[in-house]
C-alpha cells in the first residue's frame, strides 16, 4: 500500500512547529501500572509486517524524508568530541541539505530538530546555533549508565540547564524497573523533571536492558506519570537499541496516557536508525498509531547522526537520478 497525500507533497514537508501544553504528570497509579501487559509474540508479529506494509515513492518519499530531517536530534556523544567537531555538527544542523537540492524541490531552508551533546559541549553548541531556533539537548544524569550519586545527577541537570540546554535527555535507573520498584522510579523521574525547570526532559529507558516488553510498557507509563515530556528508547550505547517491537509498545503507552489524561507525550527512538528506509517505517508507524499530530518535532525525534547522510543521498538521487558518495555527506 502506498501512503500519499492530496496536498502538494514536498511543500508540506516543513511546517511551523506547534507547541503542546507540557505534560504535568499525575499521581502514581500503581493499579494502572500493574495492569499493563504486553503480548510479546503478537507485538513481534505485528512489528515484522511493518517494513512491507507501507511504501512511499517519488515526490511523496522526498516529502517524508524532508520531514524526517526536521525531526532529527543530530548527535555526537563520543569521548573524542572536540569544539571543532561540535561546531561542524551545528553547521550541519543549520543547513542539513544542500541549498541546490532544496531549490530543486522548491523548499525553503530547513533545520534539524536539535543538536544533542555532552554537558561540556553545551556552550559551544549554543553559540554555534544562536539565532537559528535549533535547541541544544544535553545528555545527563550519569549518561549512559545512570549510576553516579543521585545528588550529582540532579546537579548535572541543573548545570546543563544553566549552560543553555533547552532539552535534557536523562537516563533512568534500570534497577528500579528490573526489581519492580515503581515508586522509586516515579520519585526519581519526578525529581529529574523538577531539576529541569523549563527545559523539556526526555526519559531514556535503555529498553535493551529492561528484560521484557512488559517492563518497557510499565516504565514508559511511570515516567509519563512523573512528568516526562518525551520517552526515549536508548542511549545508543546498549547492545540492543531502538527496535520496532519496543517502539510499538512505547507509542501505545503514549496513546493510552493521552486517552486517559489528555496530555501528549513525545517519542524518541535512538540508536541503530541509520537508513532512510528505516526512518520511513518509523514515521508510518507513528502516523498509524498516534496520528499526524505526532509527526512534528515537538512530539517526535530521531536520535541519530548517520541517518541524515543517507537521507541526503536519497534526496539527491531523487533530484539528479544518481547517488552521491557517502563521504560527501559527513557529519563533521
Amino acid at each position: 500500500m502506498e501512503t500519499q497525500s492530496s496536498e502538494s507533497p514536498v511543500r508540506t514537508a516543513h511546517l511551523p512547529q506547534v507547541t503542546e501544553p507540557r505534560n504535568p504528570g499525575m499521581d502514581l497509579d500503581l493499579e494502572w501500572v500493574r495492569a499493563v501487559q504486553a503480548n510479546t509474540s503478537a507485538i513481534e508479529r505485528r512489528a515484522a509486517t511493518l517494513p512491507g506494509r507501507r511504501s512511499v515513492k517519488k515526490e511523496y518519499q522526498a516529502a517524508w524524508l524532508l520531514k524526517a530531517i526536521t525531526m532529527i536530534d543530530l548527535t555526537t556523544l563520543s569521548g573524542d568530541d572536540t569544539i571543532g567537531r561540535v561546531r561542524r555538527l551545528c553547521a550541519k544542523a543549520r543547513q542539513p541539505v544542500a541549498s541546490s537540492t532544496l531549490q530543486a524541490l522548491d523548499m525553503p531552508p530547513i533545520t534539524t530538530g536539535a543538536v544533542c551533546v555532552y554537558h561540556d559541549m553545551i556552550e559551544t553548541a549554543v553559540s554555534a546555533l544562536e539565532g537559528t531556533g535549533v535547541p541544544v539537548a544535553a545528555v545527563s544524569t550519569g549518561f549512559p549508565a545512570g549510576l553516579s550519586p543521585f545528588h550529582l545527577r540532579i546537579a548535572e541537570i541543573e548545570e546543563s540547564v544553566k549552560a543553555g540546554a533547552e532539552e535534557i535527555d536523562i537516563v533512568i535507573s534500570r534497577r528500579h524497573v528490573l526489581s519492580g520498584d515503581w515508586q522509586a522510579l516515579y520519585e526519581e523521574m519526578k525529581a529529574f523533571r523538577v531539576a529541569c525547570g523549563d527545559a523539556h526532559v526526555k526519559a531514556i529507558l535503555a529498553t535493551g536492558e529492561l528484560g521484557s516488553l512488559r517492563n518497557v510498557a510499565r516504565a514508559s507509563l511511570v515516567c509519563m506519570m512523573a512528568g516526562a515530556d518525551f520517552i526515549k528508547t536508548s542511549t545508543g550505547k546498549e547492545s540492543v537499541n531502538a527496535t520496532l517491537p519496543v517502539t510499538l509498545v512505547m507509542i501505545r503507552a503514549i496513546r493510552d496516557y493521552y486517552d486517559r489524561t489528555g496530555y501528549r507525550v513525545g517519542y524518541k527512538p535512538a540508536g541503530g536508525i541509520s537508513k532512510a528506509k528505516d526512518a520511513l517505517v518509523y514515521l508510518s508507524l507513528i502516523k498509524d498509531e498516534l496520528g499526524d499530530r505526532w509527526l512534528e518535532p515537538d512530539l517526535f525525534r530521531f536520535g541519530a547522526s548517520s541517518l541524515l547522510g543517507d537521507i541526503e543521498r536519497q534526496l539527491e538521487h531523487y533530484v539528479t537520478g544518481a547517488y552521491s558518495a557517502g563521504y560527501r555527506h559527513s557529519m563533521g
